[in-house]
């Protein structure tokens, strides 16, 4: 197992170079310049001349690439031409609101769809199933941006219970983590049905309910504990997404995350933002994948056993 997960641990280096090699190649074809966004536009041609060849931005693409790597490597990403800060310090100032966003939003939608899907799957063919089915369907149909205003004007202009932007304290995160949750709770609860469908469908559940065990044991100890890799699969797919920035979300609360700010980054030409953070994001992407995957041994005895073998 150990040797399994080292070894997935080194392979999140090709794939960061792959994502700063795109990254870097992307950002080169971008009409922009850097010296005019740090000197401004009253700035003389001499003095952006000047500043390019000091900063190596008049050096072949593959030189500069280079030198950017060797820094990632001593732990510099970089400093914002908008800000003049490190892109270290920022994307870790705005890294931890993004991450408590996507956790809330994960267990929204956890709590909403899971029991769903087991209700939908255990009632197939129902009527409660399509009650179900829909209701989860409702997230996905409602678009974020919508589904945010909605519960702005209702919790903060008229209920006055919630605050409608910001990210201060608990209740702050309430809102947009609903808007979020509700989005992904269709997919996490019809992967949950699916599972679900197929578990129950096998001979050592019928071999359960003959020995007298209780339907309600049954599909909790039994049935959905062996449903649950789909789930866990799918519950990783959708952190990873929500790290990249919900940037919807983001702008109708104002929260101060990732995916807002680095759309703006991308706006202002700030490339040293930009390529530093999608790194960082396919660092802890990876590192979620990889998580999912050390879950799945301990949910099945048998992914374990071909850890171990491997």
């Amino acid at each position: 197992m150990l040797k399994y997960v080292v070894k997935r641990i080194l392979m999140i280096i090709p794939v960061v170079l792959a994502v700063s090699f795109i990254v870097f190649f992307i950002m080169d074809f971008v009409p922009s310049d850097p010296a005019v966004t740090v000197l401004g536009d009253g700035a003389t041609e001499e003095q952006l001349d000047y500043y390019r060849e000091t900063h190596g931005l008049n050096d072949p693409l593959i030189i500069r690439y280079v030198r950017y790597m060797e820094g990632i490597v001593q732990g510099d990403l970089g400093t914002s031409y908008a800000q003049n800060r490190p892109v270290w310090n920022i994307f870790f100032e705005k890294f931890p609101n993004t991450f408590k966003l996507a956790v809330a939003s994960v267990v929204v939608t956890v709590l909403l769809s899971i029991p769903l899907g087991i209700l939908a799957a255990v009632k197939n063919n129902t009527w409660v199933d399509t009650v179900c089915s829909t209701f989860s369907f409702v997230g996905l149909a409602m678009p974020n941006f919508w589904l945010g205003l909605l519960l702005i004007m209702l919790f903060s202009v008229n209920l006055h219970l919630l605050p409608s932007t910001g990210a201060v304290g608990v209740k702050s995160l309430i809102l947009p983590a609903i808007t979020c949750g509700t989005g992904n709770m269709a997919a996490l609860t019809r992967i949950t049905r699916s599972s679900m469908l197929d578990v129950l469908r096998q001979d050592y559940l019928r071999t359960a309910r003959a020995k007298g065990q209780s339907e309600g044991k049954i599909i909790t100890r039994h049935a959905f504990k062996n449903a649950q890799i789909p789930v866990v699969t799918q519950i990783g797919i959708q952190m990873s997404t929500l790290l990249g920035g919900a940037v919807l979300t983001e702008r109708v609360f104002a929260w101060p995350g990732v995916g807002a700010f680095l759309v703006d980054s991308i706006q202002k030409s700030d490339f040293e933002v930009v390529t530093g953070f999608v790194i960082m994001l396919a660092i802890f992407v990876s590192i979620i994948l990889l998580l999912v995957d050390v879950v799945y041994a301990f949910l099945d005895p048998r992914i374990k056993a071909q850890y171990s073998k491997g």
